[in-house]
């Protein structure tokens, strides 16, 4: 067997066009684009090429790129400072603080003072209480882009027994919560799980989110499962060039799996474009509109 490819790549695209109407169609209404705010501290290379790429294709759906870029030795006060001019600027529907910080800062506390409503990457108290809930908030990139990629292979993923491997708040734990809200019967495991192989060959959907690179072998997992390969990890590849893998191993995988997202392609590309979906829904939504088709 050869497993499907779930491409990430063209999934996420479909989404950004989506995004680009809803953006369009609201400018109307709110007398200008919808706007997301992105604050960089330091200089951390992998970072910027992030939020560069937020950026280009904030701009590329019609919508207005704030960025906001600290120096790497910004004392706490100053990030929570800016923070908190974002959350009084009407121009801004979606504010994101990119992760890590330099150490010395303090993230937990600079996230909580994000409005909630402005929290497009999901990771306030208040958001992350709504998905608990069931309730109707700004959900978590990674999560819900894996979800979607889920659904675009199976459609509907009632009754499928879903395994994901790692508790993280910003994947794993929301993850879960979102494969339940799709009557998923979840399994949550982790590196330290009794038998863990046995527990993943039970997946029909085996979601991998635990940050080491080619932990789950091909003999893992089900015959004709859809694996959702979260993982991107750099190690070293051939003449000393360092390449990405996930947290499957991908070769043995893709020999038993009925479907697969590669590493990388696969869910990677599907984060930003949620990004970009949380910034119009808060932008309608803050206003008091019926949520874009998204």
């Amino acid at each position: 067997m050869t497993a499907t490819l779930i491409d990430g790549k063209a999934i996420a695209a479909q989404l950004r066009v989506r995004v680009a109407e809803a953006a369009s169609a609201l400018k109307t209404p709110l007398a200008r684009a919808p706007g997301l705010a992105v604050i960089l501290v330091g200089e951390d290379p992998a970072s910027q090429v992030y939020v560069r790429n937020k950026a280009k294709q904030t701009r590329e759906a019609g919508m207005e790129s704030f960025e906001f870029k600290l120096p790497a030795e910004s004392a706490q006060e100053a990030v929570e400072r800016l923070i908190q001019d974002l959350n009084a600027d009407d121009r801004v529907d979606g504010i994101l603080l990119q992760l890590p910080l330099p150490s010395h800062l303090n993230s937990d506390a600079a996230i909580a003072l994000i409005d909630p409503e402005k929290d497009v990457d999901g990771l306030t108290e208040v958001n992350a209480g709504r998905v608990l809930l069931g309730r109707k908030g700004l959900v978590a990139c990674t999560p819900q882009g894996s979800v979607i990629l889920a659904k675009s292979h199976l459609g509907d993923l009632s009754g499928k027994h879903a395994v994901v491997i790692g508790r993280s708040i910003l994947v794993g734990k929301p993850l879960s919560m979102l494969l339940q809200a799709e009557n998923c019967t979840v399994t949550m495991a982790h590196s330290r799980t009794k038998d863990l192989p046995d527990i993943c060959r039970q997946a029909d959907i085996l979601c991998a989110a635990v940050g080491r690179p080619e932990m789950i072998h091909g003999d893992w997992i089900k015959p004709g499962a859809t694996v959702i390969d979260v993982g991107i990890n750099r190690v070293d590849g051939e003449g000393g060039k360092s390449r990405l893998v996930g947290d499957v191993a991908f070769d043995e995988a893709v020999e038993v799996a009925g479907a697969i997202t590669p590493v990388p392609g696969g869910v990677g590309p599907m984060t930003i474009a949620c990004l970009l979906r949380n910034t119009v829904l808060a932008a309608a939504r803050r206003h008091g509109l019926d949520d874009p088709s998204v």
